[in-house]
C-alpha cells in the first residue's frame, strides 16, 4: 500500500516552515528557511514576496528529500495575516508587501472608521475595528501615498495566498484571512462592498473568498519543476496563521483557551456561535471549519519582546551560549528562574511596536517600571517574561468578559509557539492565568501543522477537523503554583494601571 502524507506550508515573519504529516498523524519532517525583514522607517515593516517563494522552494526540497517514498496527497497553506501583497494585471508584485505589524496606517484607519459612521457603524458592518495592522488600511494608504502603484494594482492578497499563486497560478483567499482585511462582513461571509466604495476603493481589488478546506487549484508544471513536487497535487484554502495555529491545537470546544507565543502573542477562544465584538476590542474571525468563529486578541510583541531583550542586553549570554553549545535564551531563563516571582517589583510593558490588544494604540511604548539599584539582569529577564504574560491575561480577561459562560468553561490553556519551549515561561503563564498549561503534539510547528490537518480534510482523509482531535495528544502539563499566583494577582492589578498612567507621554 502506498504511503501518503500531507504538506503544510507556513509563511511566517522570520521564515517559512514546511511540514510533512503522515496521514496516521505523525510528523515526518520539517524544514525552515529564513528571510529578511525590511524597515525603511520607524514603525514600517516590509518584505519581498519573492523571498517567501524562494524560501518555500528550498524548504520543500529539504522536506521532500527527507520523505522519499511518500506520495503527497494535498497541500495546506498558512501565513502571517494582514500583509498587503499588491499584484498587477500580470500578477506581478507591485511593491514590497506591507506586513501585519506595520504601523503607518493610523490616519487611514481613522478615515475608514469615520466613513462607516464611527466605531459602532463599523462594528455593525464588519464586527471588527479597522486596526493599523489590517490589510484594508494599507490599501487606502497605497492609494493616497503611492497613487502610481495603486493604479497598477489589480488584486490584493495576503502572504500565504501569494504562495498559493506561485504553486497553482490561482488567485484566492479564504475566510479567516479575509476576516483580517477589515472590509469583510464576518457574520455574512462576504466583502462589505458599501464600505469599500465609501472610502473610494475599487471592489475588484478584493479576491474571491473560499472556505479553508476548499480546494483552490493544483501544483502547476512550472511550480513542480521549481521545487521538486509532482504536478497536480491539490492545494486547499488554508488559513491565516493566528487562526490555523489554533486549529492545530484542537481548539474546538467553546471556552478552551489557546495562547501562541510567537513574535506576537495570540490569545484565542473557540466560540459556540457568532458573537458581537465588545467595543471592537477583540478580533472576531471566521474559523477553519464552515460556520465556526474564533475570538482572539493579539499583543504585538510576545516572544518578540524576549528576542529584543536578548539582542539588546544579552550579548554575554549569546557569547557564552556559543562557547557552551547552548541557547542564549536558556541562559537567560536560568537567570530569570533564580529571581523570585514578581521580579521584586520590576514590571515590563511589552509595547515595543505599539499595541493592538488589550489596548489599541500604535503610539504605545514599552518600558520597565519600578526599577531600583537592587535589580540585576535576572530581574529584567523575568520581568519581560512576566510582562508578556500579564498582557496575555489582559486579552483573556477581555475575551471572557464578553460572555461569562466562556470563563466558566475555561479549564486549561493550550500553549504553542517558540516561547512554549521554555519551562519557565510555561510556569509563569500557568501562575498568571491561574489555569493548567498544556502543550500538545505539533504545537511547536505553528501554522504548518494546522495547515496539514486542513489539507487532509480538503481531500476527505478526515470528514471534518473535529475528527483530527485524537491526533493532537498532550505532551506536557504545568500546574499553577498557589503562592506565585497570589503574587501575580497583586502585581497584575498594578500592571493594568500602568498604561493609563503613562499614555499621555506616548502621545507626545
Amino acid at each position: 500500500m502506498e504511503k501518503t502524507c500531507l504538506i503544510g506550508i507556513d509563511v511566517g515573519t522570520s521564515g517559512v516552515k514546511v511540514l510533512a504529516l503522515a496521514t496516521e498523524g505523525q510528523i515526518l519532517a520539517t524544514a525552515v528557511e529564513s528571510y529578511p525583514l525590511h524597515s525603511p522607517r520607524p514603525g514600517w515593516t516590509q518584505q519581498d514576496p519573492a523571498d517567501w517563494w524562494a524560501g518555500t522552494i528550498q524548504a520543500l526540497k529539504s522536506v521532500l528529500t527527507a520523505i522519499d517514498g511518500f506520495k503527497i496527497a494535498a497541500i495546506g497553506l498558512s501565513g502571517q495575516m494582514h500583509g498587503m501583497v499588491a499584484l498587477d494585471s500580470q500578477n506581478q508584485v507591485v511593491r514590497e508587501a506591507i506586513l501585519w505589524n506595520d504601523q503607518r496606517t493610523e490616519n487611514q484607519c481613522q478615515e475608514i472608521t469615520a466613513a462607516a459612521g464611527g466605531l459602532d457603524g463599523l462594528l455593525g458592518m464588519t464586527n471588527n475595528q479597522m486596526l493599523t495592522g489590517y490589510t484594508g488600511g494599507k490599501i487606502l494608504w497605497l492609494k493616497q501615498n503611492e497613487p502610481d502603484n495603486y493604479a497598477r494594482t489589480r488584486v490584493v492578497i495576503n502572504p500565504k495566498d501569494y504562495i498559493r499563486y506561485c504553486l497553482t497560478g490561482e488567485i484566492a483567499t479564504e475566510v479567516s484571512d479575509a476576516s483580517g482585511f477589515g472590509f469583510f462582513d464576518v457574520q455574512n461571509k462576504t466583502w462589505h462592498r458599501d464600505l469599500i466604495e465609501r472610502v473610494g476603493l475599487d471592489p475588484s481589488l478584493f479576491p474571491s473568498v473560499v472556505e479553508s478546506s476548499t480546494l483552490t487549484g493544483a501544483v502547476t508544471a512550472t511550480a513542480a519543476a521549481a521545487c521538486g513536487l509532482a504536478a497536480g497535487i491539490p492545494v486547499c484554502g488554508g488559513g491565516g496563521d493566528a487562526v490555523i495555529s489554533t486549529t492545530g491545537l484542537g481548539l474546538y470546544k467553546p471556552g478552551r483557551v489557546a495562547v501562541t507565543l510567537g513574535t506576537s502573542g495570540v490569545v484565542a477562544m473557540a466560540l459556540p456561535s457568532f458573537m458581537n465584538n465588545p467595543q471592537g476590542s477583540l478580533q472576531l474571525f471566521r474559523g477553519n471549519s464552515p460556520d465556526t468563529f474564533t475570538a482572539m486578541g493579539v499583543t504585538l510583541a510576545a516572544a518578540g519582546s524576549y528576542h529584543w531583550f536578548r539582542e539588546a542586553l544579552g550579548q554575554h549570554e549569546i557569547e557564552q551560549g556559543q562557547q557552551q553549545g547552548r541557547s542564549a535564551f536558556a541562559l537567560l531563563d536560568e537567570a530569570a528562574a533564580a529571581t523570585p516571582a514578581g521580579a521584586e517589583g520590576l514590571i515590563f510593558l511589552p509595547y515595543l511596536t505599539g499595541e493592538r490588544c488589550p489596548i489599541n494604540d500604535p503610539a504605545a511604548r514599552g518600558g520597565f517600571i519600578g526599577l531600583t539599584s537592587h535589580h540585576k539582569k535576572g530581574h529584567f529577564a523575568r520581568a519581560v517574561l512576566e510582562g508578556v504574560a500579564f498582557s496575555l491575561r489582559q486579552v483573556y480577561d477581555l475575551t471572557v468578559s464578553a460572555d461569562p459562560q466562556l470563563k466558566s468553561e475555561s479549564g486549561d490553556v493550550v500553549l504553542a509557539g517558540g516561547g512554549a519551549a521554555s519551562p519557565l515561561w510555561r510556569q509563569i503563564i500557568a501562575d498568571v492565568f491561574g489555569l493548567p498549561v498544556r502543550t500538545v503534539y505539533g504545537s511547536a510547528e505553528g501554522g504548518s501543522f494546522g495547515a496539514a490537518l486542513v489539507a487532509g480534510v480538503s481531500i476527505g482523509i478526515w470528514p471534518d477537523l473535529a475528527a483530527t482531535v485524537p491526533l493532537i495528544r498532550q505532551e506536557s502539563e504545568t500546574l499553577p503554583d498557589p503562592e506565585n499566583r497570589a503574587t501575580y494577582d497583586k502585581l497584575y492589578r498594578t500592571y493594568t494601571r500602568m498604561y493609563d498612567a503613562l499614555k499621555w507621554s506616548f502621545a507626545d
